[in-house]
Order: structure tokens, then C-alpha cells, then sequence
């Protein structure tokens, strides 16, 4: 199996972390954030590892990686990135996960084991965390609604209360070929534009409200977190 970082952004909220280096390669824990995705894929058993890369490119190439460059990194969102190693998407199964976040490899494990064509992880335990981080957890919480089968019925609408946040979304995921053959058929439904515009989340909702497949969710109890601005780097500490 293979795995495939998104790492294309520049992360504007990391303030002056960033003017110099892409959001991957910020230090945390004495380690860029960037060393922590890897050693967990690589400890999990993943030997070929691509990166998506645009903002300060030239900064990761030295890391025996392949690249997929998004030379429209400033203008697309993720899943424009994403699309940018469809190459990749299209022959096998790959391990998708953001480059802001850390986890274990048990989280990368969870998705190896599945056999769902379309899987994600999350923490159930998010509410803690999100208390921490924002104070009042509904300032940055997206819906995440279950099934009792546990797949997805929601994600990424804004919630009027915790009820209808089942789970936090960790941005590590899971696309067969059959999986990120639906996102393709969405997104060739929409304009340029509102492909450019599309996140992540938005589009699983998308392919949940489209029923071709379903998308299995995987709870991840271990540690793990969201480095999304210089207020996050004293959350985990």
C-alpha cells in the first residue's frame, strides 16, 4: 500500500512559522510535523510515500519522496491537491493524510486492515481536545453523524450542538481506486471553479449523499492532533 501527504498549502494561520517554510516542516515536539507523518507510515509498513507539494516545493524534495507538484497550490483547496497524484489513486489503495497532523501508527494501521472503499479515522473522544483547543468546541466542529454500522451519514456541516458531533474528523483516510473513482465522477459535475473551492470534507459529504458507496468510519482512541495555528503548539504539550 502506498500513502500520499497533502503538504501543497501554506498555512496562513501559522503566522511567521510559515514565511519561510512550508506548514510540514514547522517543529514540534522538536520534531517538524512532517518527521512525525513518516515515521508513523513508515512504522506501520508503508515503504512508498508521495507528497503533494507547492508552497516552498524546493524544501521537500530531499526526503526520497515522490513528489506530485499543485502548481496552483495558492488558488485550489485539497482535494485539488489530492487530484494532482491521481496517478497514484487510480492503481491501488492509498493511505491519504494531511500535513498539519500527527498520530500513531495504529491510526494507519486501522486503515490498512479495512477493506472499505472508502475509509476514514476519527477520534470519539474529540470533545476534550476541542475544549482545549477553542474554548467552545462548536467554534470549529463540523458535524460527524454515524450510522449504527458505523459509516458515515454526515460530515463538515456546521453543528448547532456536540449531539450531532458523533466524532472528530483527523484529515488520515483511506481511497480505493473505486473510492476516488466517485470523487472524480463528483467533481466532473461541478465548474472549475467550484472544483477549485472544494475541501475535503465537504466532498465525503458529497459521496455520502450520492449512495454509490458508503464510507466506513474507524474510531482512533490513541494520540494524535491538529496543528492549525501557533495557539495549537501549547495544546499538546
Amino acid at each position: 500500500m502506498r500513502a500520499i501527504i497533502l503538504a501543497a498549502g501554506r498555512g496562513s494561520r501559522m503566522k511567521h512559522l510559515t514565511d519561510e517554510r512550508p506548514k510540514c516542516l514547522v517543529v514540534f515536539r522538536e520534531k517538524a510535523l512532517l518527521d512525525w507523518q513518516l515515521e508513523a507510515l513508515r512504522t506501520a509498513g508503508i515503504c512508498e510515500i508521495a507528497i503533494v507539494t507547492g508552497y516552498k516545493r524546493e524544501l521537500l524534495l530531499d526526503r526520497g519522496l515522490v513528489e506530485f507538484y499543485n502548481p496552483r497550490w495558492a488558488e485550489t483547496n485539497m482535494v485539488s491537491s489530492l487530484a494532482c497524484a491521481e496517478s497514484w489513486l487510480k492503481a491501488e489503495p492509498c493511505i491519504v493524510s494531511y500535513s498539519d497532523i500527527f498520530y500513531t501508527p495504529a491510526a494507519v494501521r486501522s486503515l490498512i486492515e479495512c477493506n472499505a472503499k472508502l475509509a476514514v479515522t476519527y477520534d470519539p473522544n474529540w470533545l476534550e481536545l476541542w475544549t482545549r483547543r477553542f474554548g467552545d468546541p462548536l467554534l470549529d466542529a463540523e458535524t460527524f453523524r454515524l450510522s449504527e454500522k458505523n459509516t458515515l451519514l454526515e460530515i463538515g456541516n456546521r453543528p448547532t450542538s456536540v449531539d450531532e458531533v458523533q466524532g472528530q474528523y483527523m484529515g488520515l483516510l483511506r481511497f480505493t481506486p473505486q473510492g476516488w473513482s466517485e470523487v472524480e465522477r463528483i467533481r466532473g459535475d461541478l465548474t472549475q471553479e467550484q472544483r477549485d473551492r472544494m475541501h475535503m470534507t465537504g466532498t465525503l459529504q458529497k459521496v455520502v449523499e450520492g449512495q454509490r458507496l458508503t464510507i466506513t468510519a474507524l474510531p482512533y482512541r490513541g494520540e494524535w492532533g491538529e496543528i492549525d495555528s501557533i495557539e495549537d503548539m501549547a495544546a499538546y504539550i
